[in-house]
C-alpha cells in the first residue's frame, strides 16, 4: 500500500523570473536543496574524510572521472575563472540541444540535476497537490516536498522494481508532480517506456511527470525525450555526474516544453553557471566513444560483481546502472559498519529496504577488494567489529540534514 506522509541572451521568460519573483517563489528559491552527495555524507561511517586507499562506493560516484578533453578543457578555462563568460551556456544549451535533438527553448542547464528537481516540486506541488514518487526511490524530491507543505506519496515497486504507475495514478488524484527515476535510484531498474507514457496519458488534468534519467547512459533503455518532443507534460532530467564522471563539477539539465520551464524559473530566478562545468560538459559531448566506452567497462565489471555473488550464494537486485542493492541478511547498519573497519565504504539504507545496502560500482579493482571484504563480512571474520561500530552509526539527519523530515 502506498504510504502519505558577455554575449549574454537569456530567454525572457529567464529575465522576468530574475527581476521579479513572488513572495512565494522567494520562498521556494531559499528552499535547502538535498543532493546524492549531502544524503550520503549523512549516513557515512566516518564523515568528511576517508583513510588512505579507502574504496569508496557509496555514493554512486564514476571512479573513472572526468574525461581526458574535459580535463584538458578544465586546465584552459582557469585563467578565466574571474569571468561569468554566460556565452559559454547558451553554447553548451547548443549542444545539449543538438544531441537530444531537441529546441534550443526546451533545454536548460543547471548546477547538477538536483536543481530542477526541487524547483519543479516548488513549481507543481503544494498542500492541494501531492507529491508521487516510488518506494525505495531518490529521497531528495521527498525532502522538498516537505519544505513546501506538499503530501508526500510512497508507492512500492512493482515485484520486477519498477515503478507501479497504476498504482501511483489510483493513489494520489490529487497529484502535482509524479516523479520516475528510470533505471532507479536505489535499484538500479528500469520503468518501461510504454509504463511512463500510460503514467503521463492517465495522469489528473495540469500536473506533471518528470523522468529521472541520471543513469539512462548506462544501460539500452529508451529515453523519454521523445515525449517532450511531442510536447507532453513532461520533464526529463539529466546530468553529467554518472557517466561523465563529473559529480564534483555540478552540471545538469533539463528538457520540457519552454512553458514548463518557465515555471522552473519562476519558482527558481535565472544565474550563472559555474564555467568549469560547462567547459567540461562541452568537452565530454564531443567525445562521441565517451558513453559507449564507459557503459562497456562498467557493465563487464558489474557482470563480474554480479557472477560473483551468485557463485558464492549472496542475494541481490540485478541491477541495470552503475549500483545495485545487497541483501546484508541483518540490519544493513551492521554490515556498513563492519565493511568500513576493511576499508571499504558502503551504503545507504533505505527505510523499506532495512537489510539492504546500495553498492556503487567502482574499478575492477575496487570491486575486488570489495568481494574480499564482504566474503570477510559475511562469515563472521569481522563480527567484533560490527558491534562495536554500529553504534556510531550516524543519524542520517544530522549535520547538513538537520531540519530536513524524510517521510518514513
Amino acid at each position: 500500500m502506498p504510504t502519505h506522509d558577455n554575449n549574454l541572451s537569456i530567454p525572457s521568460a529567464s529575465r522576468r523570473s530574475f527581476l521579479g519573483l513572488s513572495a512565494a517563489a522567494s520562498a521556494a528559491v531559499a528552499l535547502r536543496i538535498v543532493t546524492e552527495p549531502m544524503l550520503a555524507e549523512a549516513q557515512r561511517v566516518q564523515p568528511h574524510s576517508f583513510p588512505k586507499d579507502a574504496v569508496r562506493i557509496d555514493a554512486n560516484e564514476n571512479p573513472l572521472g572526468p574525461c581526458s578533453a574535459a580535463r584538458d578543457a578544465l586546465t584552459a578555462i582557469i585563467p578565466e575563472g574571474g569571468r561569468y563568460s554566460f556565452n559559454l551556456t547558451n553554447e553548451l544549451v547548443a549542444s545539449l540541444a543538438e544531441v537530444v535533438e531537441l529546441k534550443q527553448e526546451q533545454v536548460r542547464v543547471y548546477p547538477g540535476s538536483s536543481v530542477p528537481l526541487h524547483h519543479a516540486v516548488a513549481a507543481f506541488t503544494s498542500s492541494q497537490r501531492s507529491y508521487v514518487t516510488g518506494d525505495p526511490g531518490y529521497e531528495a524530491g521527498m525532502a522538498a516536498a516537505g519544505t513546501v507543505g506538499a503530501r508526500v506519496v510512497k508507492v512500492p515497486l512493482t515485484k520486477n522494481y519498477a515503478h507501479d504507475v497504476r498504482a501511483m495514478l489510483a493513489a494520489a488524484p490529487d497529484a502535482g508532480l509524479f516523479y520516475v527515476c528510470s533505471p532507479n535510484n536505489p535499484t538500479g531498474t528500469l520503468t518501461s517506456h510504454s509504463d511512463i507514457e500510460y503514467l503521463i496519458e492517465n495522469k489528473p488534468k495540469d500536473s506533471v511527470v518528470m523522468v529521472d534519467e541520471a543513469y539512462i547512459h548506462f544501460c539500452d533503455a529508451p529515453s523519454a525525450v521523445d515525449l517532450v518532443k511531442a510536447g507532453k507534460d513532461v520533464i526529463v532530467l539529466r546530468t553529467f555526474s554518472k557517466v561523465y564522471g563529473m559529480a564534483g563539477l555540478r552540471c545538469g539539465a533539463a528538457f520540457a516544453r519552454p512553458d514548463l520551464l518557465e515555471k522552473l524559473e519562476t519558482h527558481a530566478g535565472w544565474n550563472a553557471m559555474p564555467t568549469t562545468a560547462l567547459v567540461a560538459a562541452a568537452a565530454s559531448l564531443k567525445d562521441t566513444q565517451l558513453v559507449p566506452e564507459r557503459k562497456r567497462i562498467n557493465t563487464a565489471v558489474r557482470s563480474q560483481v554480479f557472477a560473483w555473488l551468485d557463485r558464492n550464494g549472496y542475494s541481490y537486485i540485478a541491477s541495470e546502472s552503475n549500483f545495485f542493492m545487497l541483501d546484508t541478511r541483518q540490519p544493513a547498519k551492521a554490515a556498513i559498519a563492519a565493511m568500513a573497519k576493511q576499508n571499504v565504504f558502503i551504503g545507504r539504507i533505505w527505510p523499506s529496504m532495512p537489510t539492504y545496502s546500495r553498492i556503487t560500482i567502482g574499478t575492477a579493482v575496487e570491486m575486488e577488494q570489495f568481494q574480499t571484504a564482504w566474503q570477510k563480512v559475511m562469515t563472521g571474520a569481522v563480527t567484533a567489529a560490527v558491534t562495536t561500530t554500529v553504534g556510531e552509526m550516524p543519524n542520517p539527519r544530522r549535520r547538513n540534514l538537520d531540519g530536513i523530515a524524510f517521510p518514513a
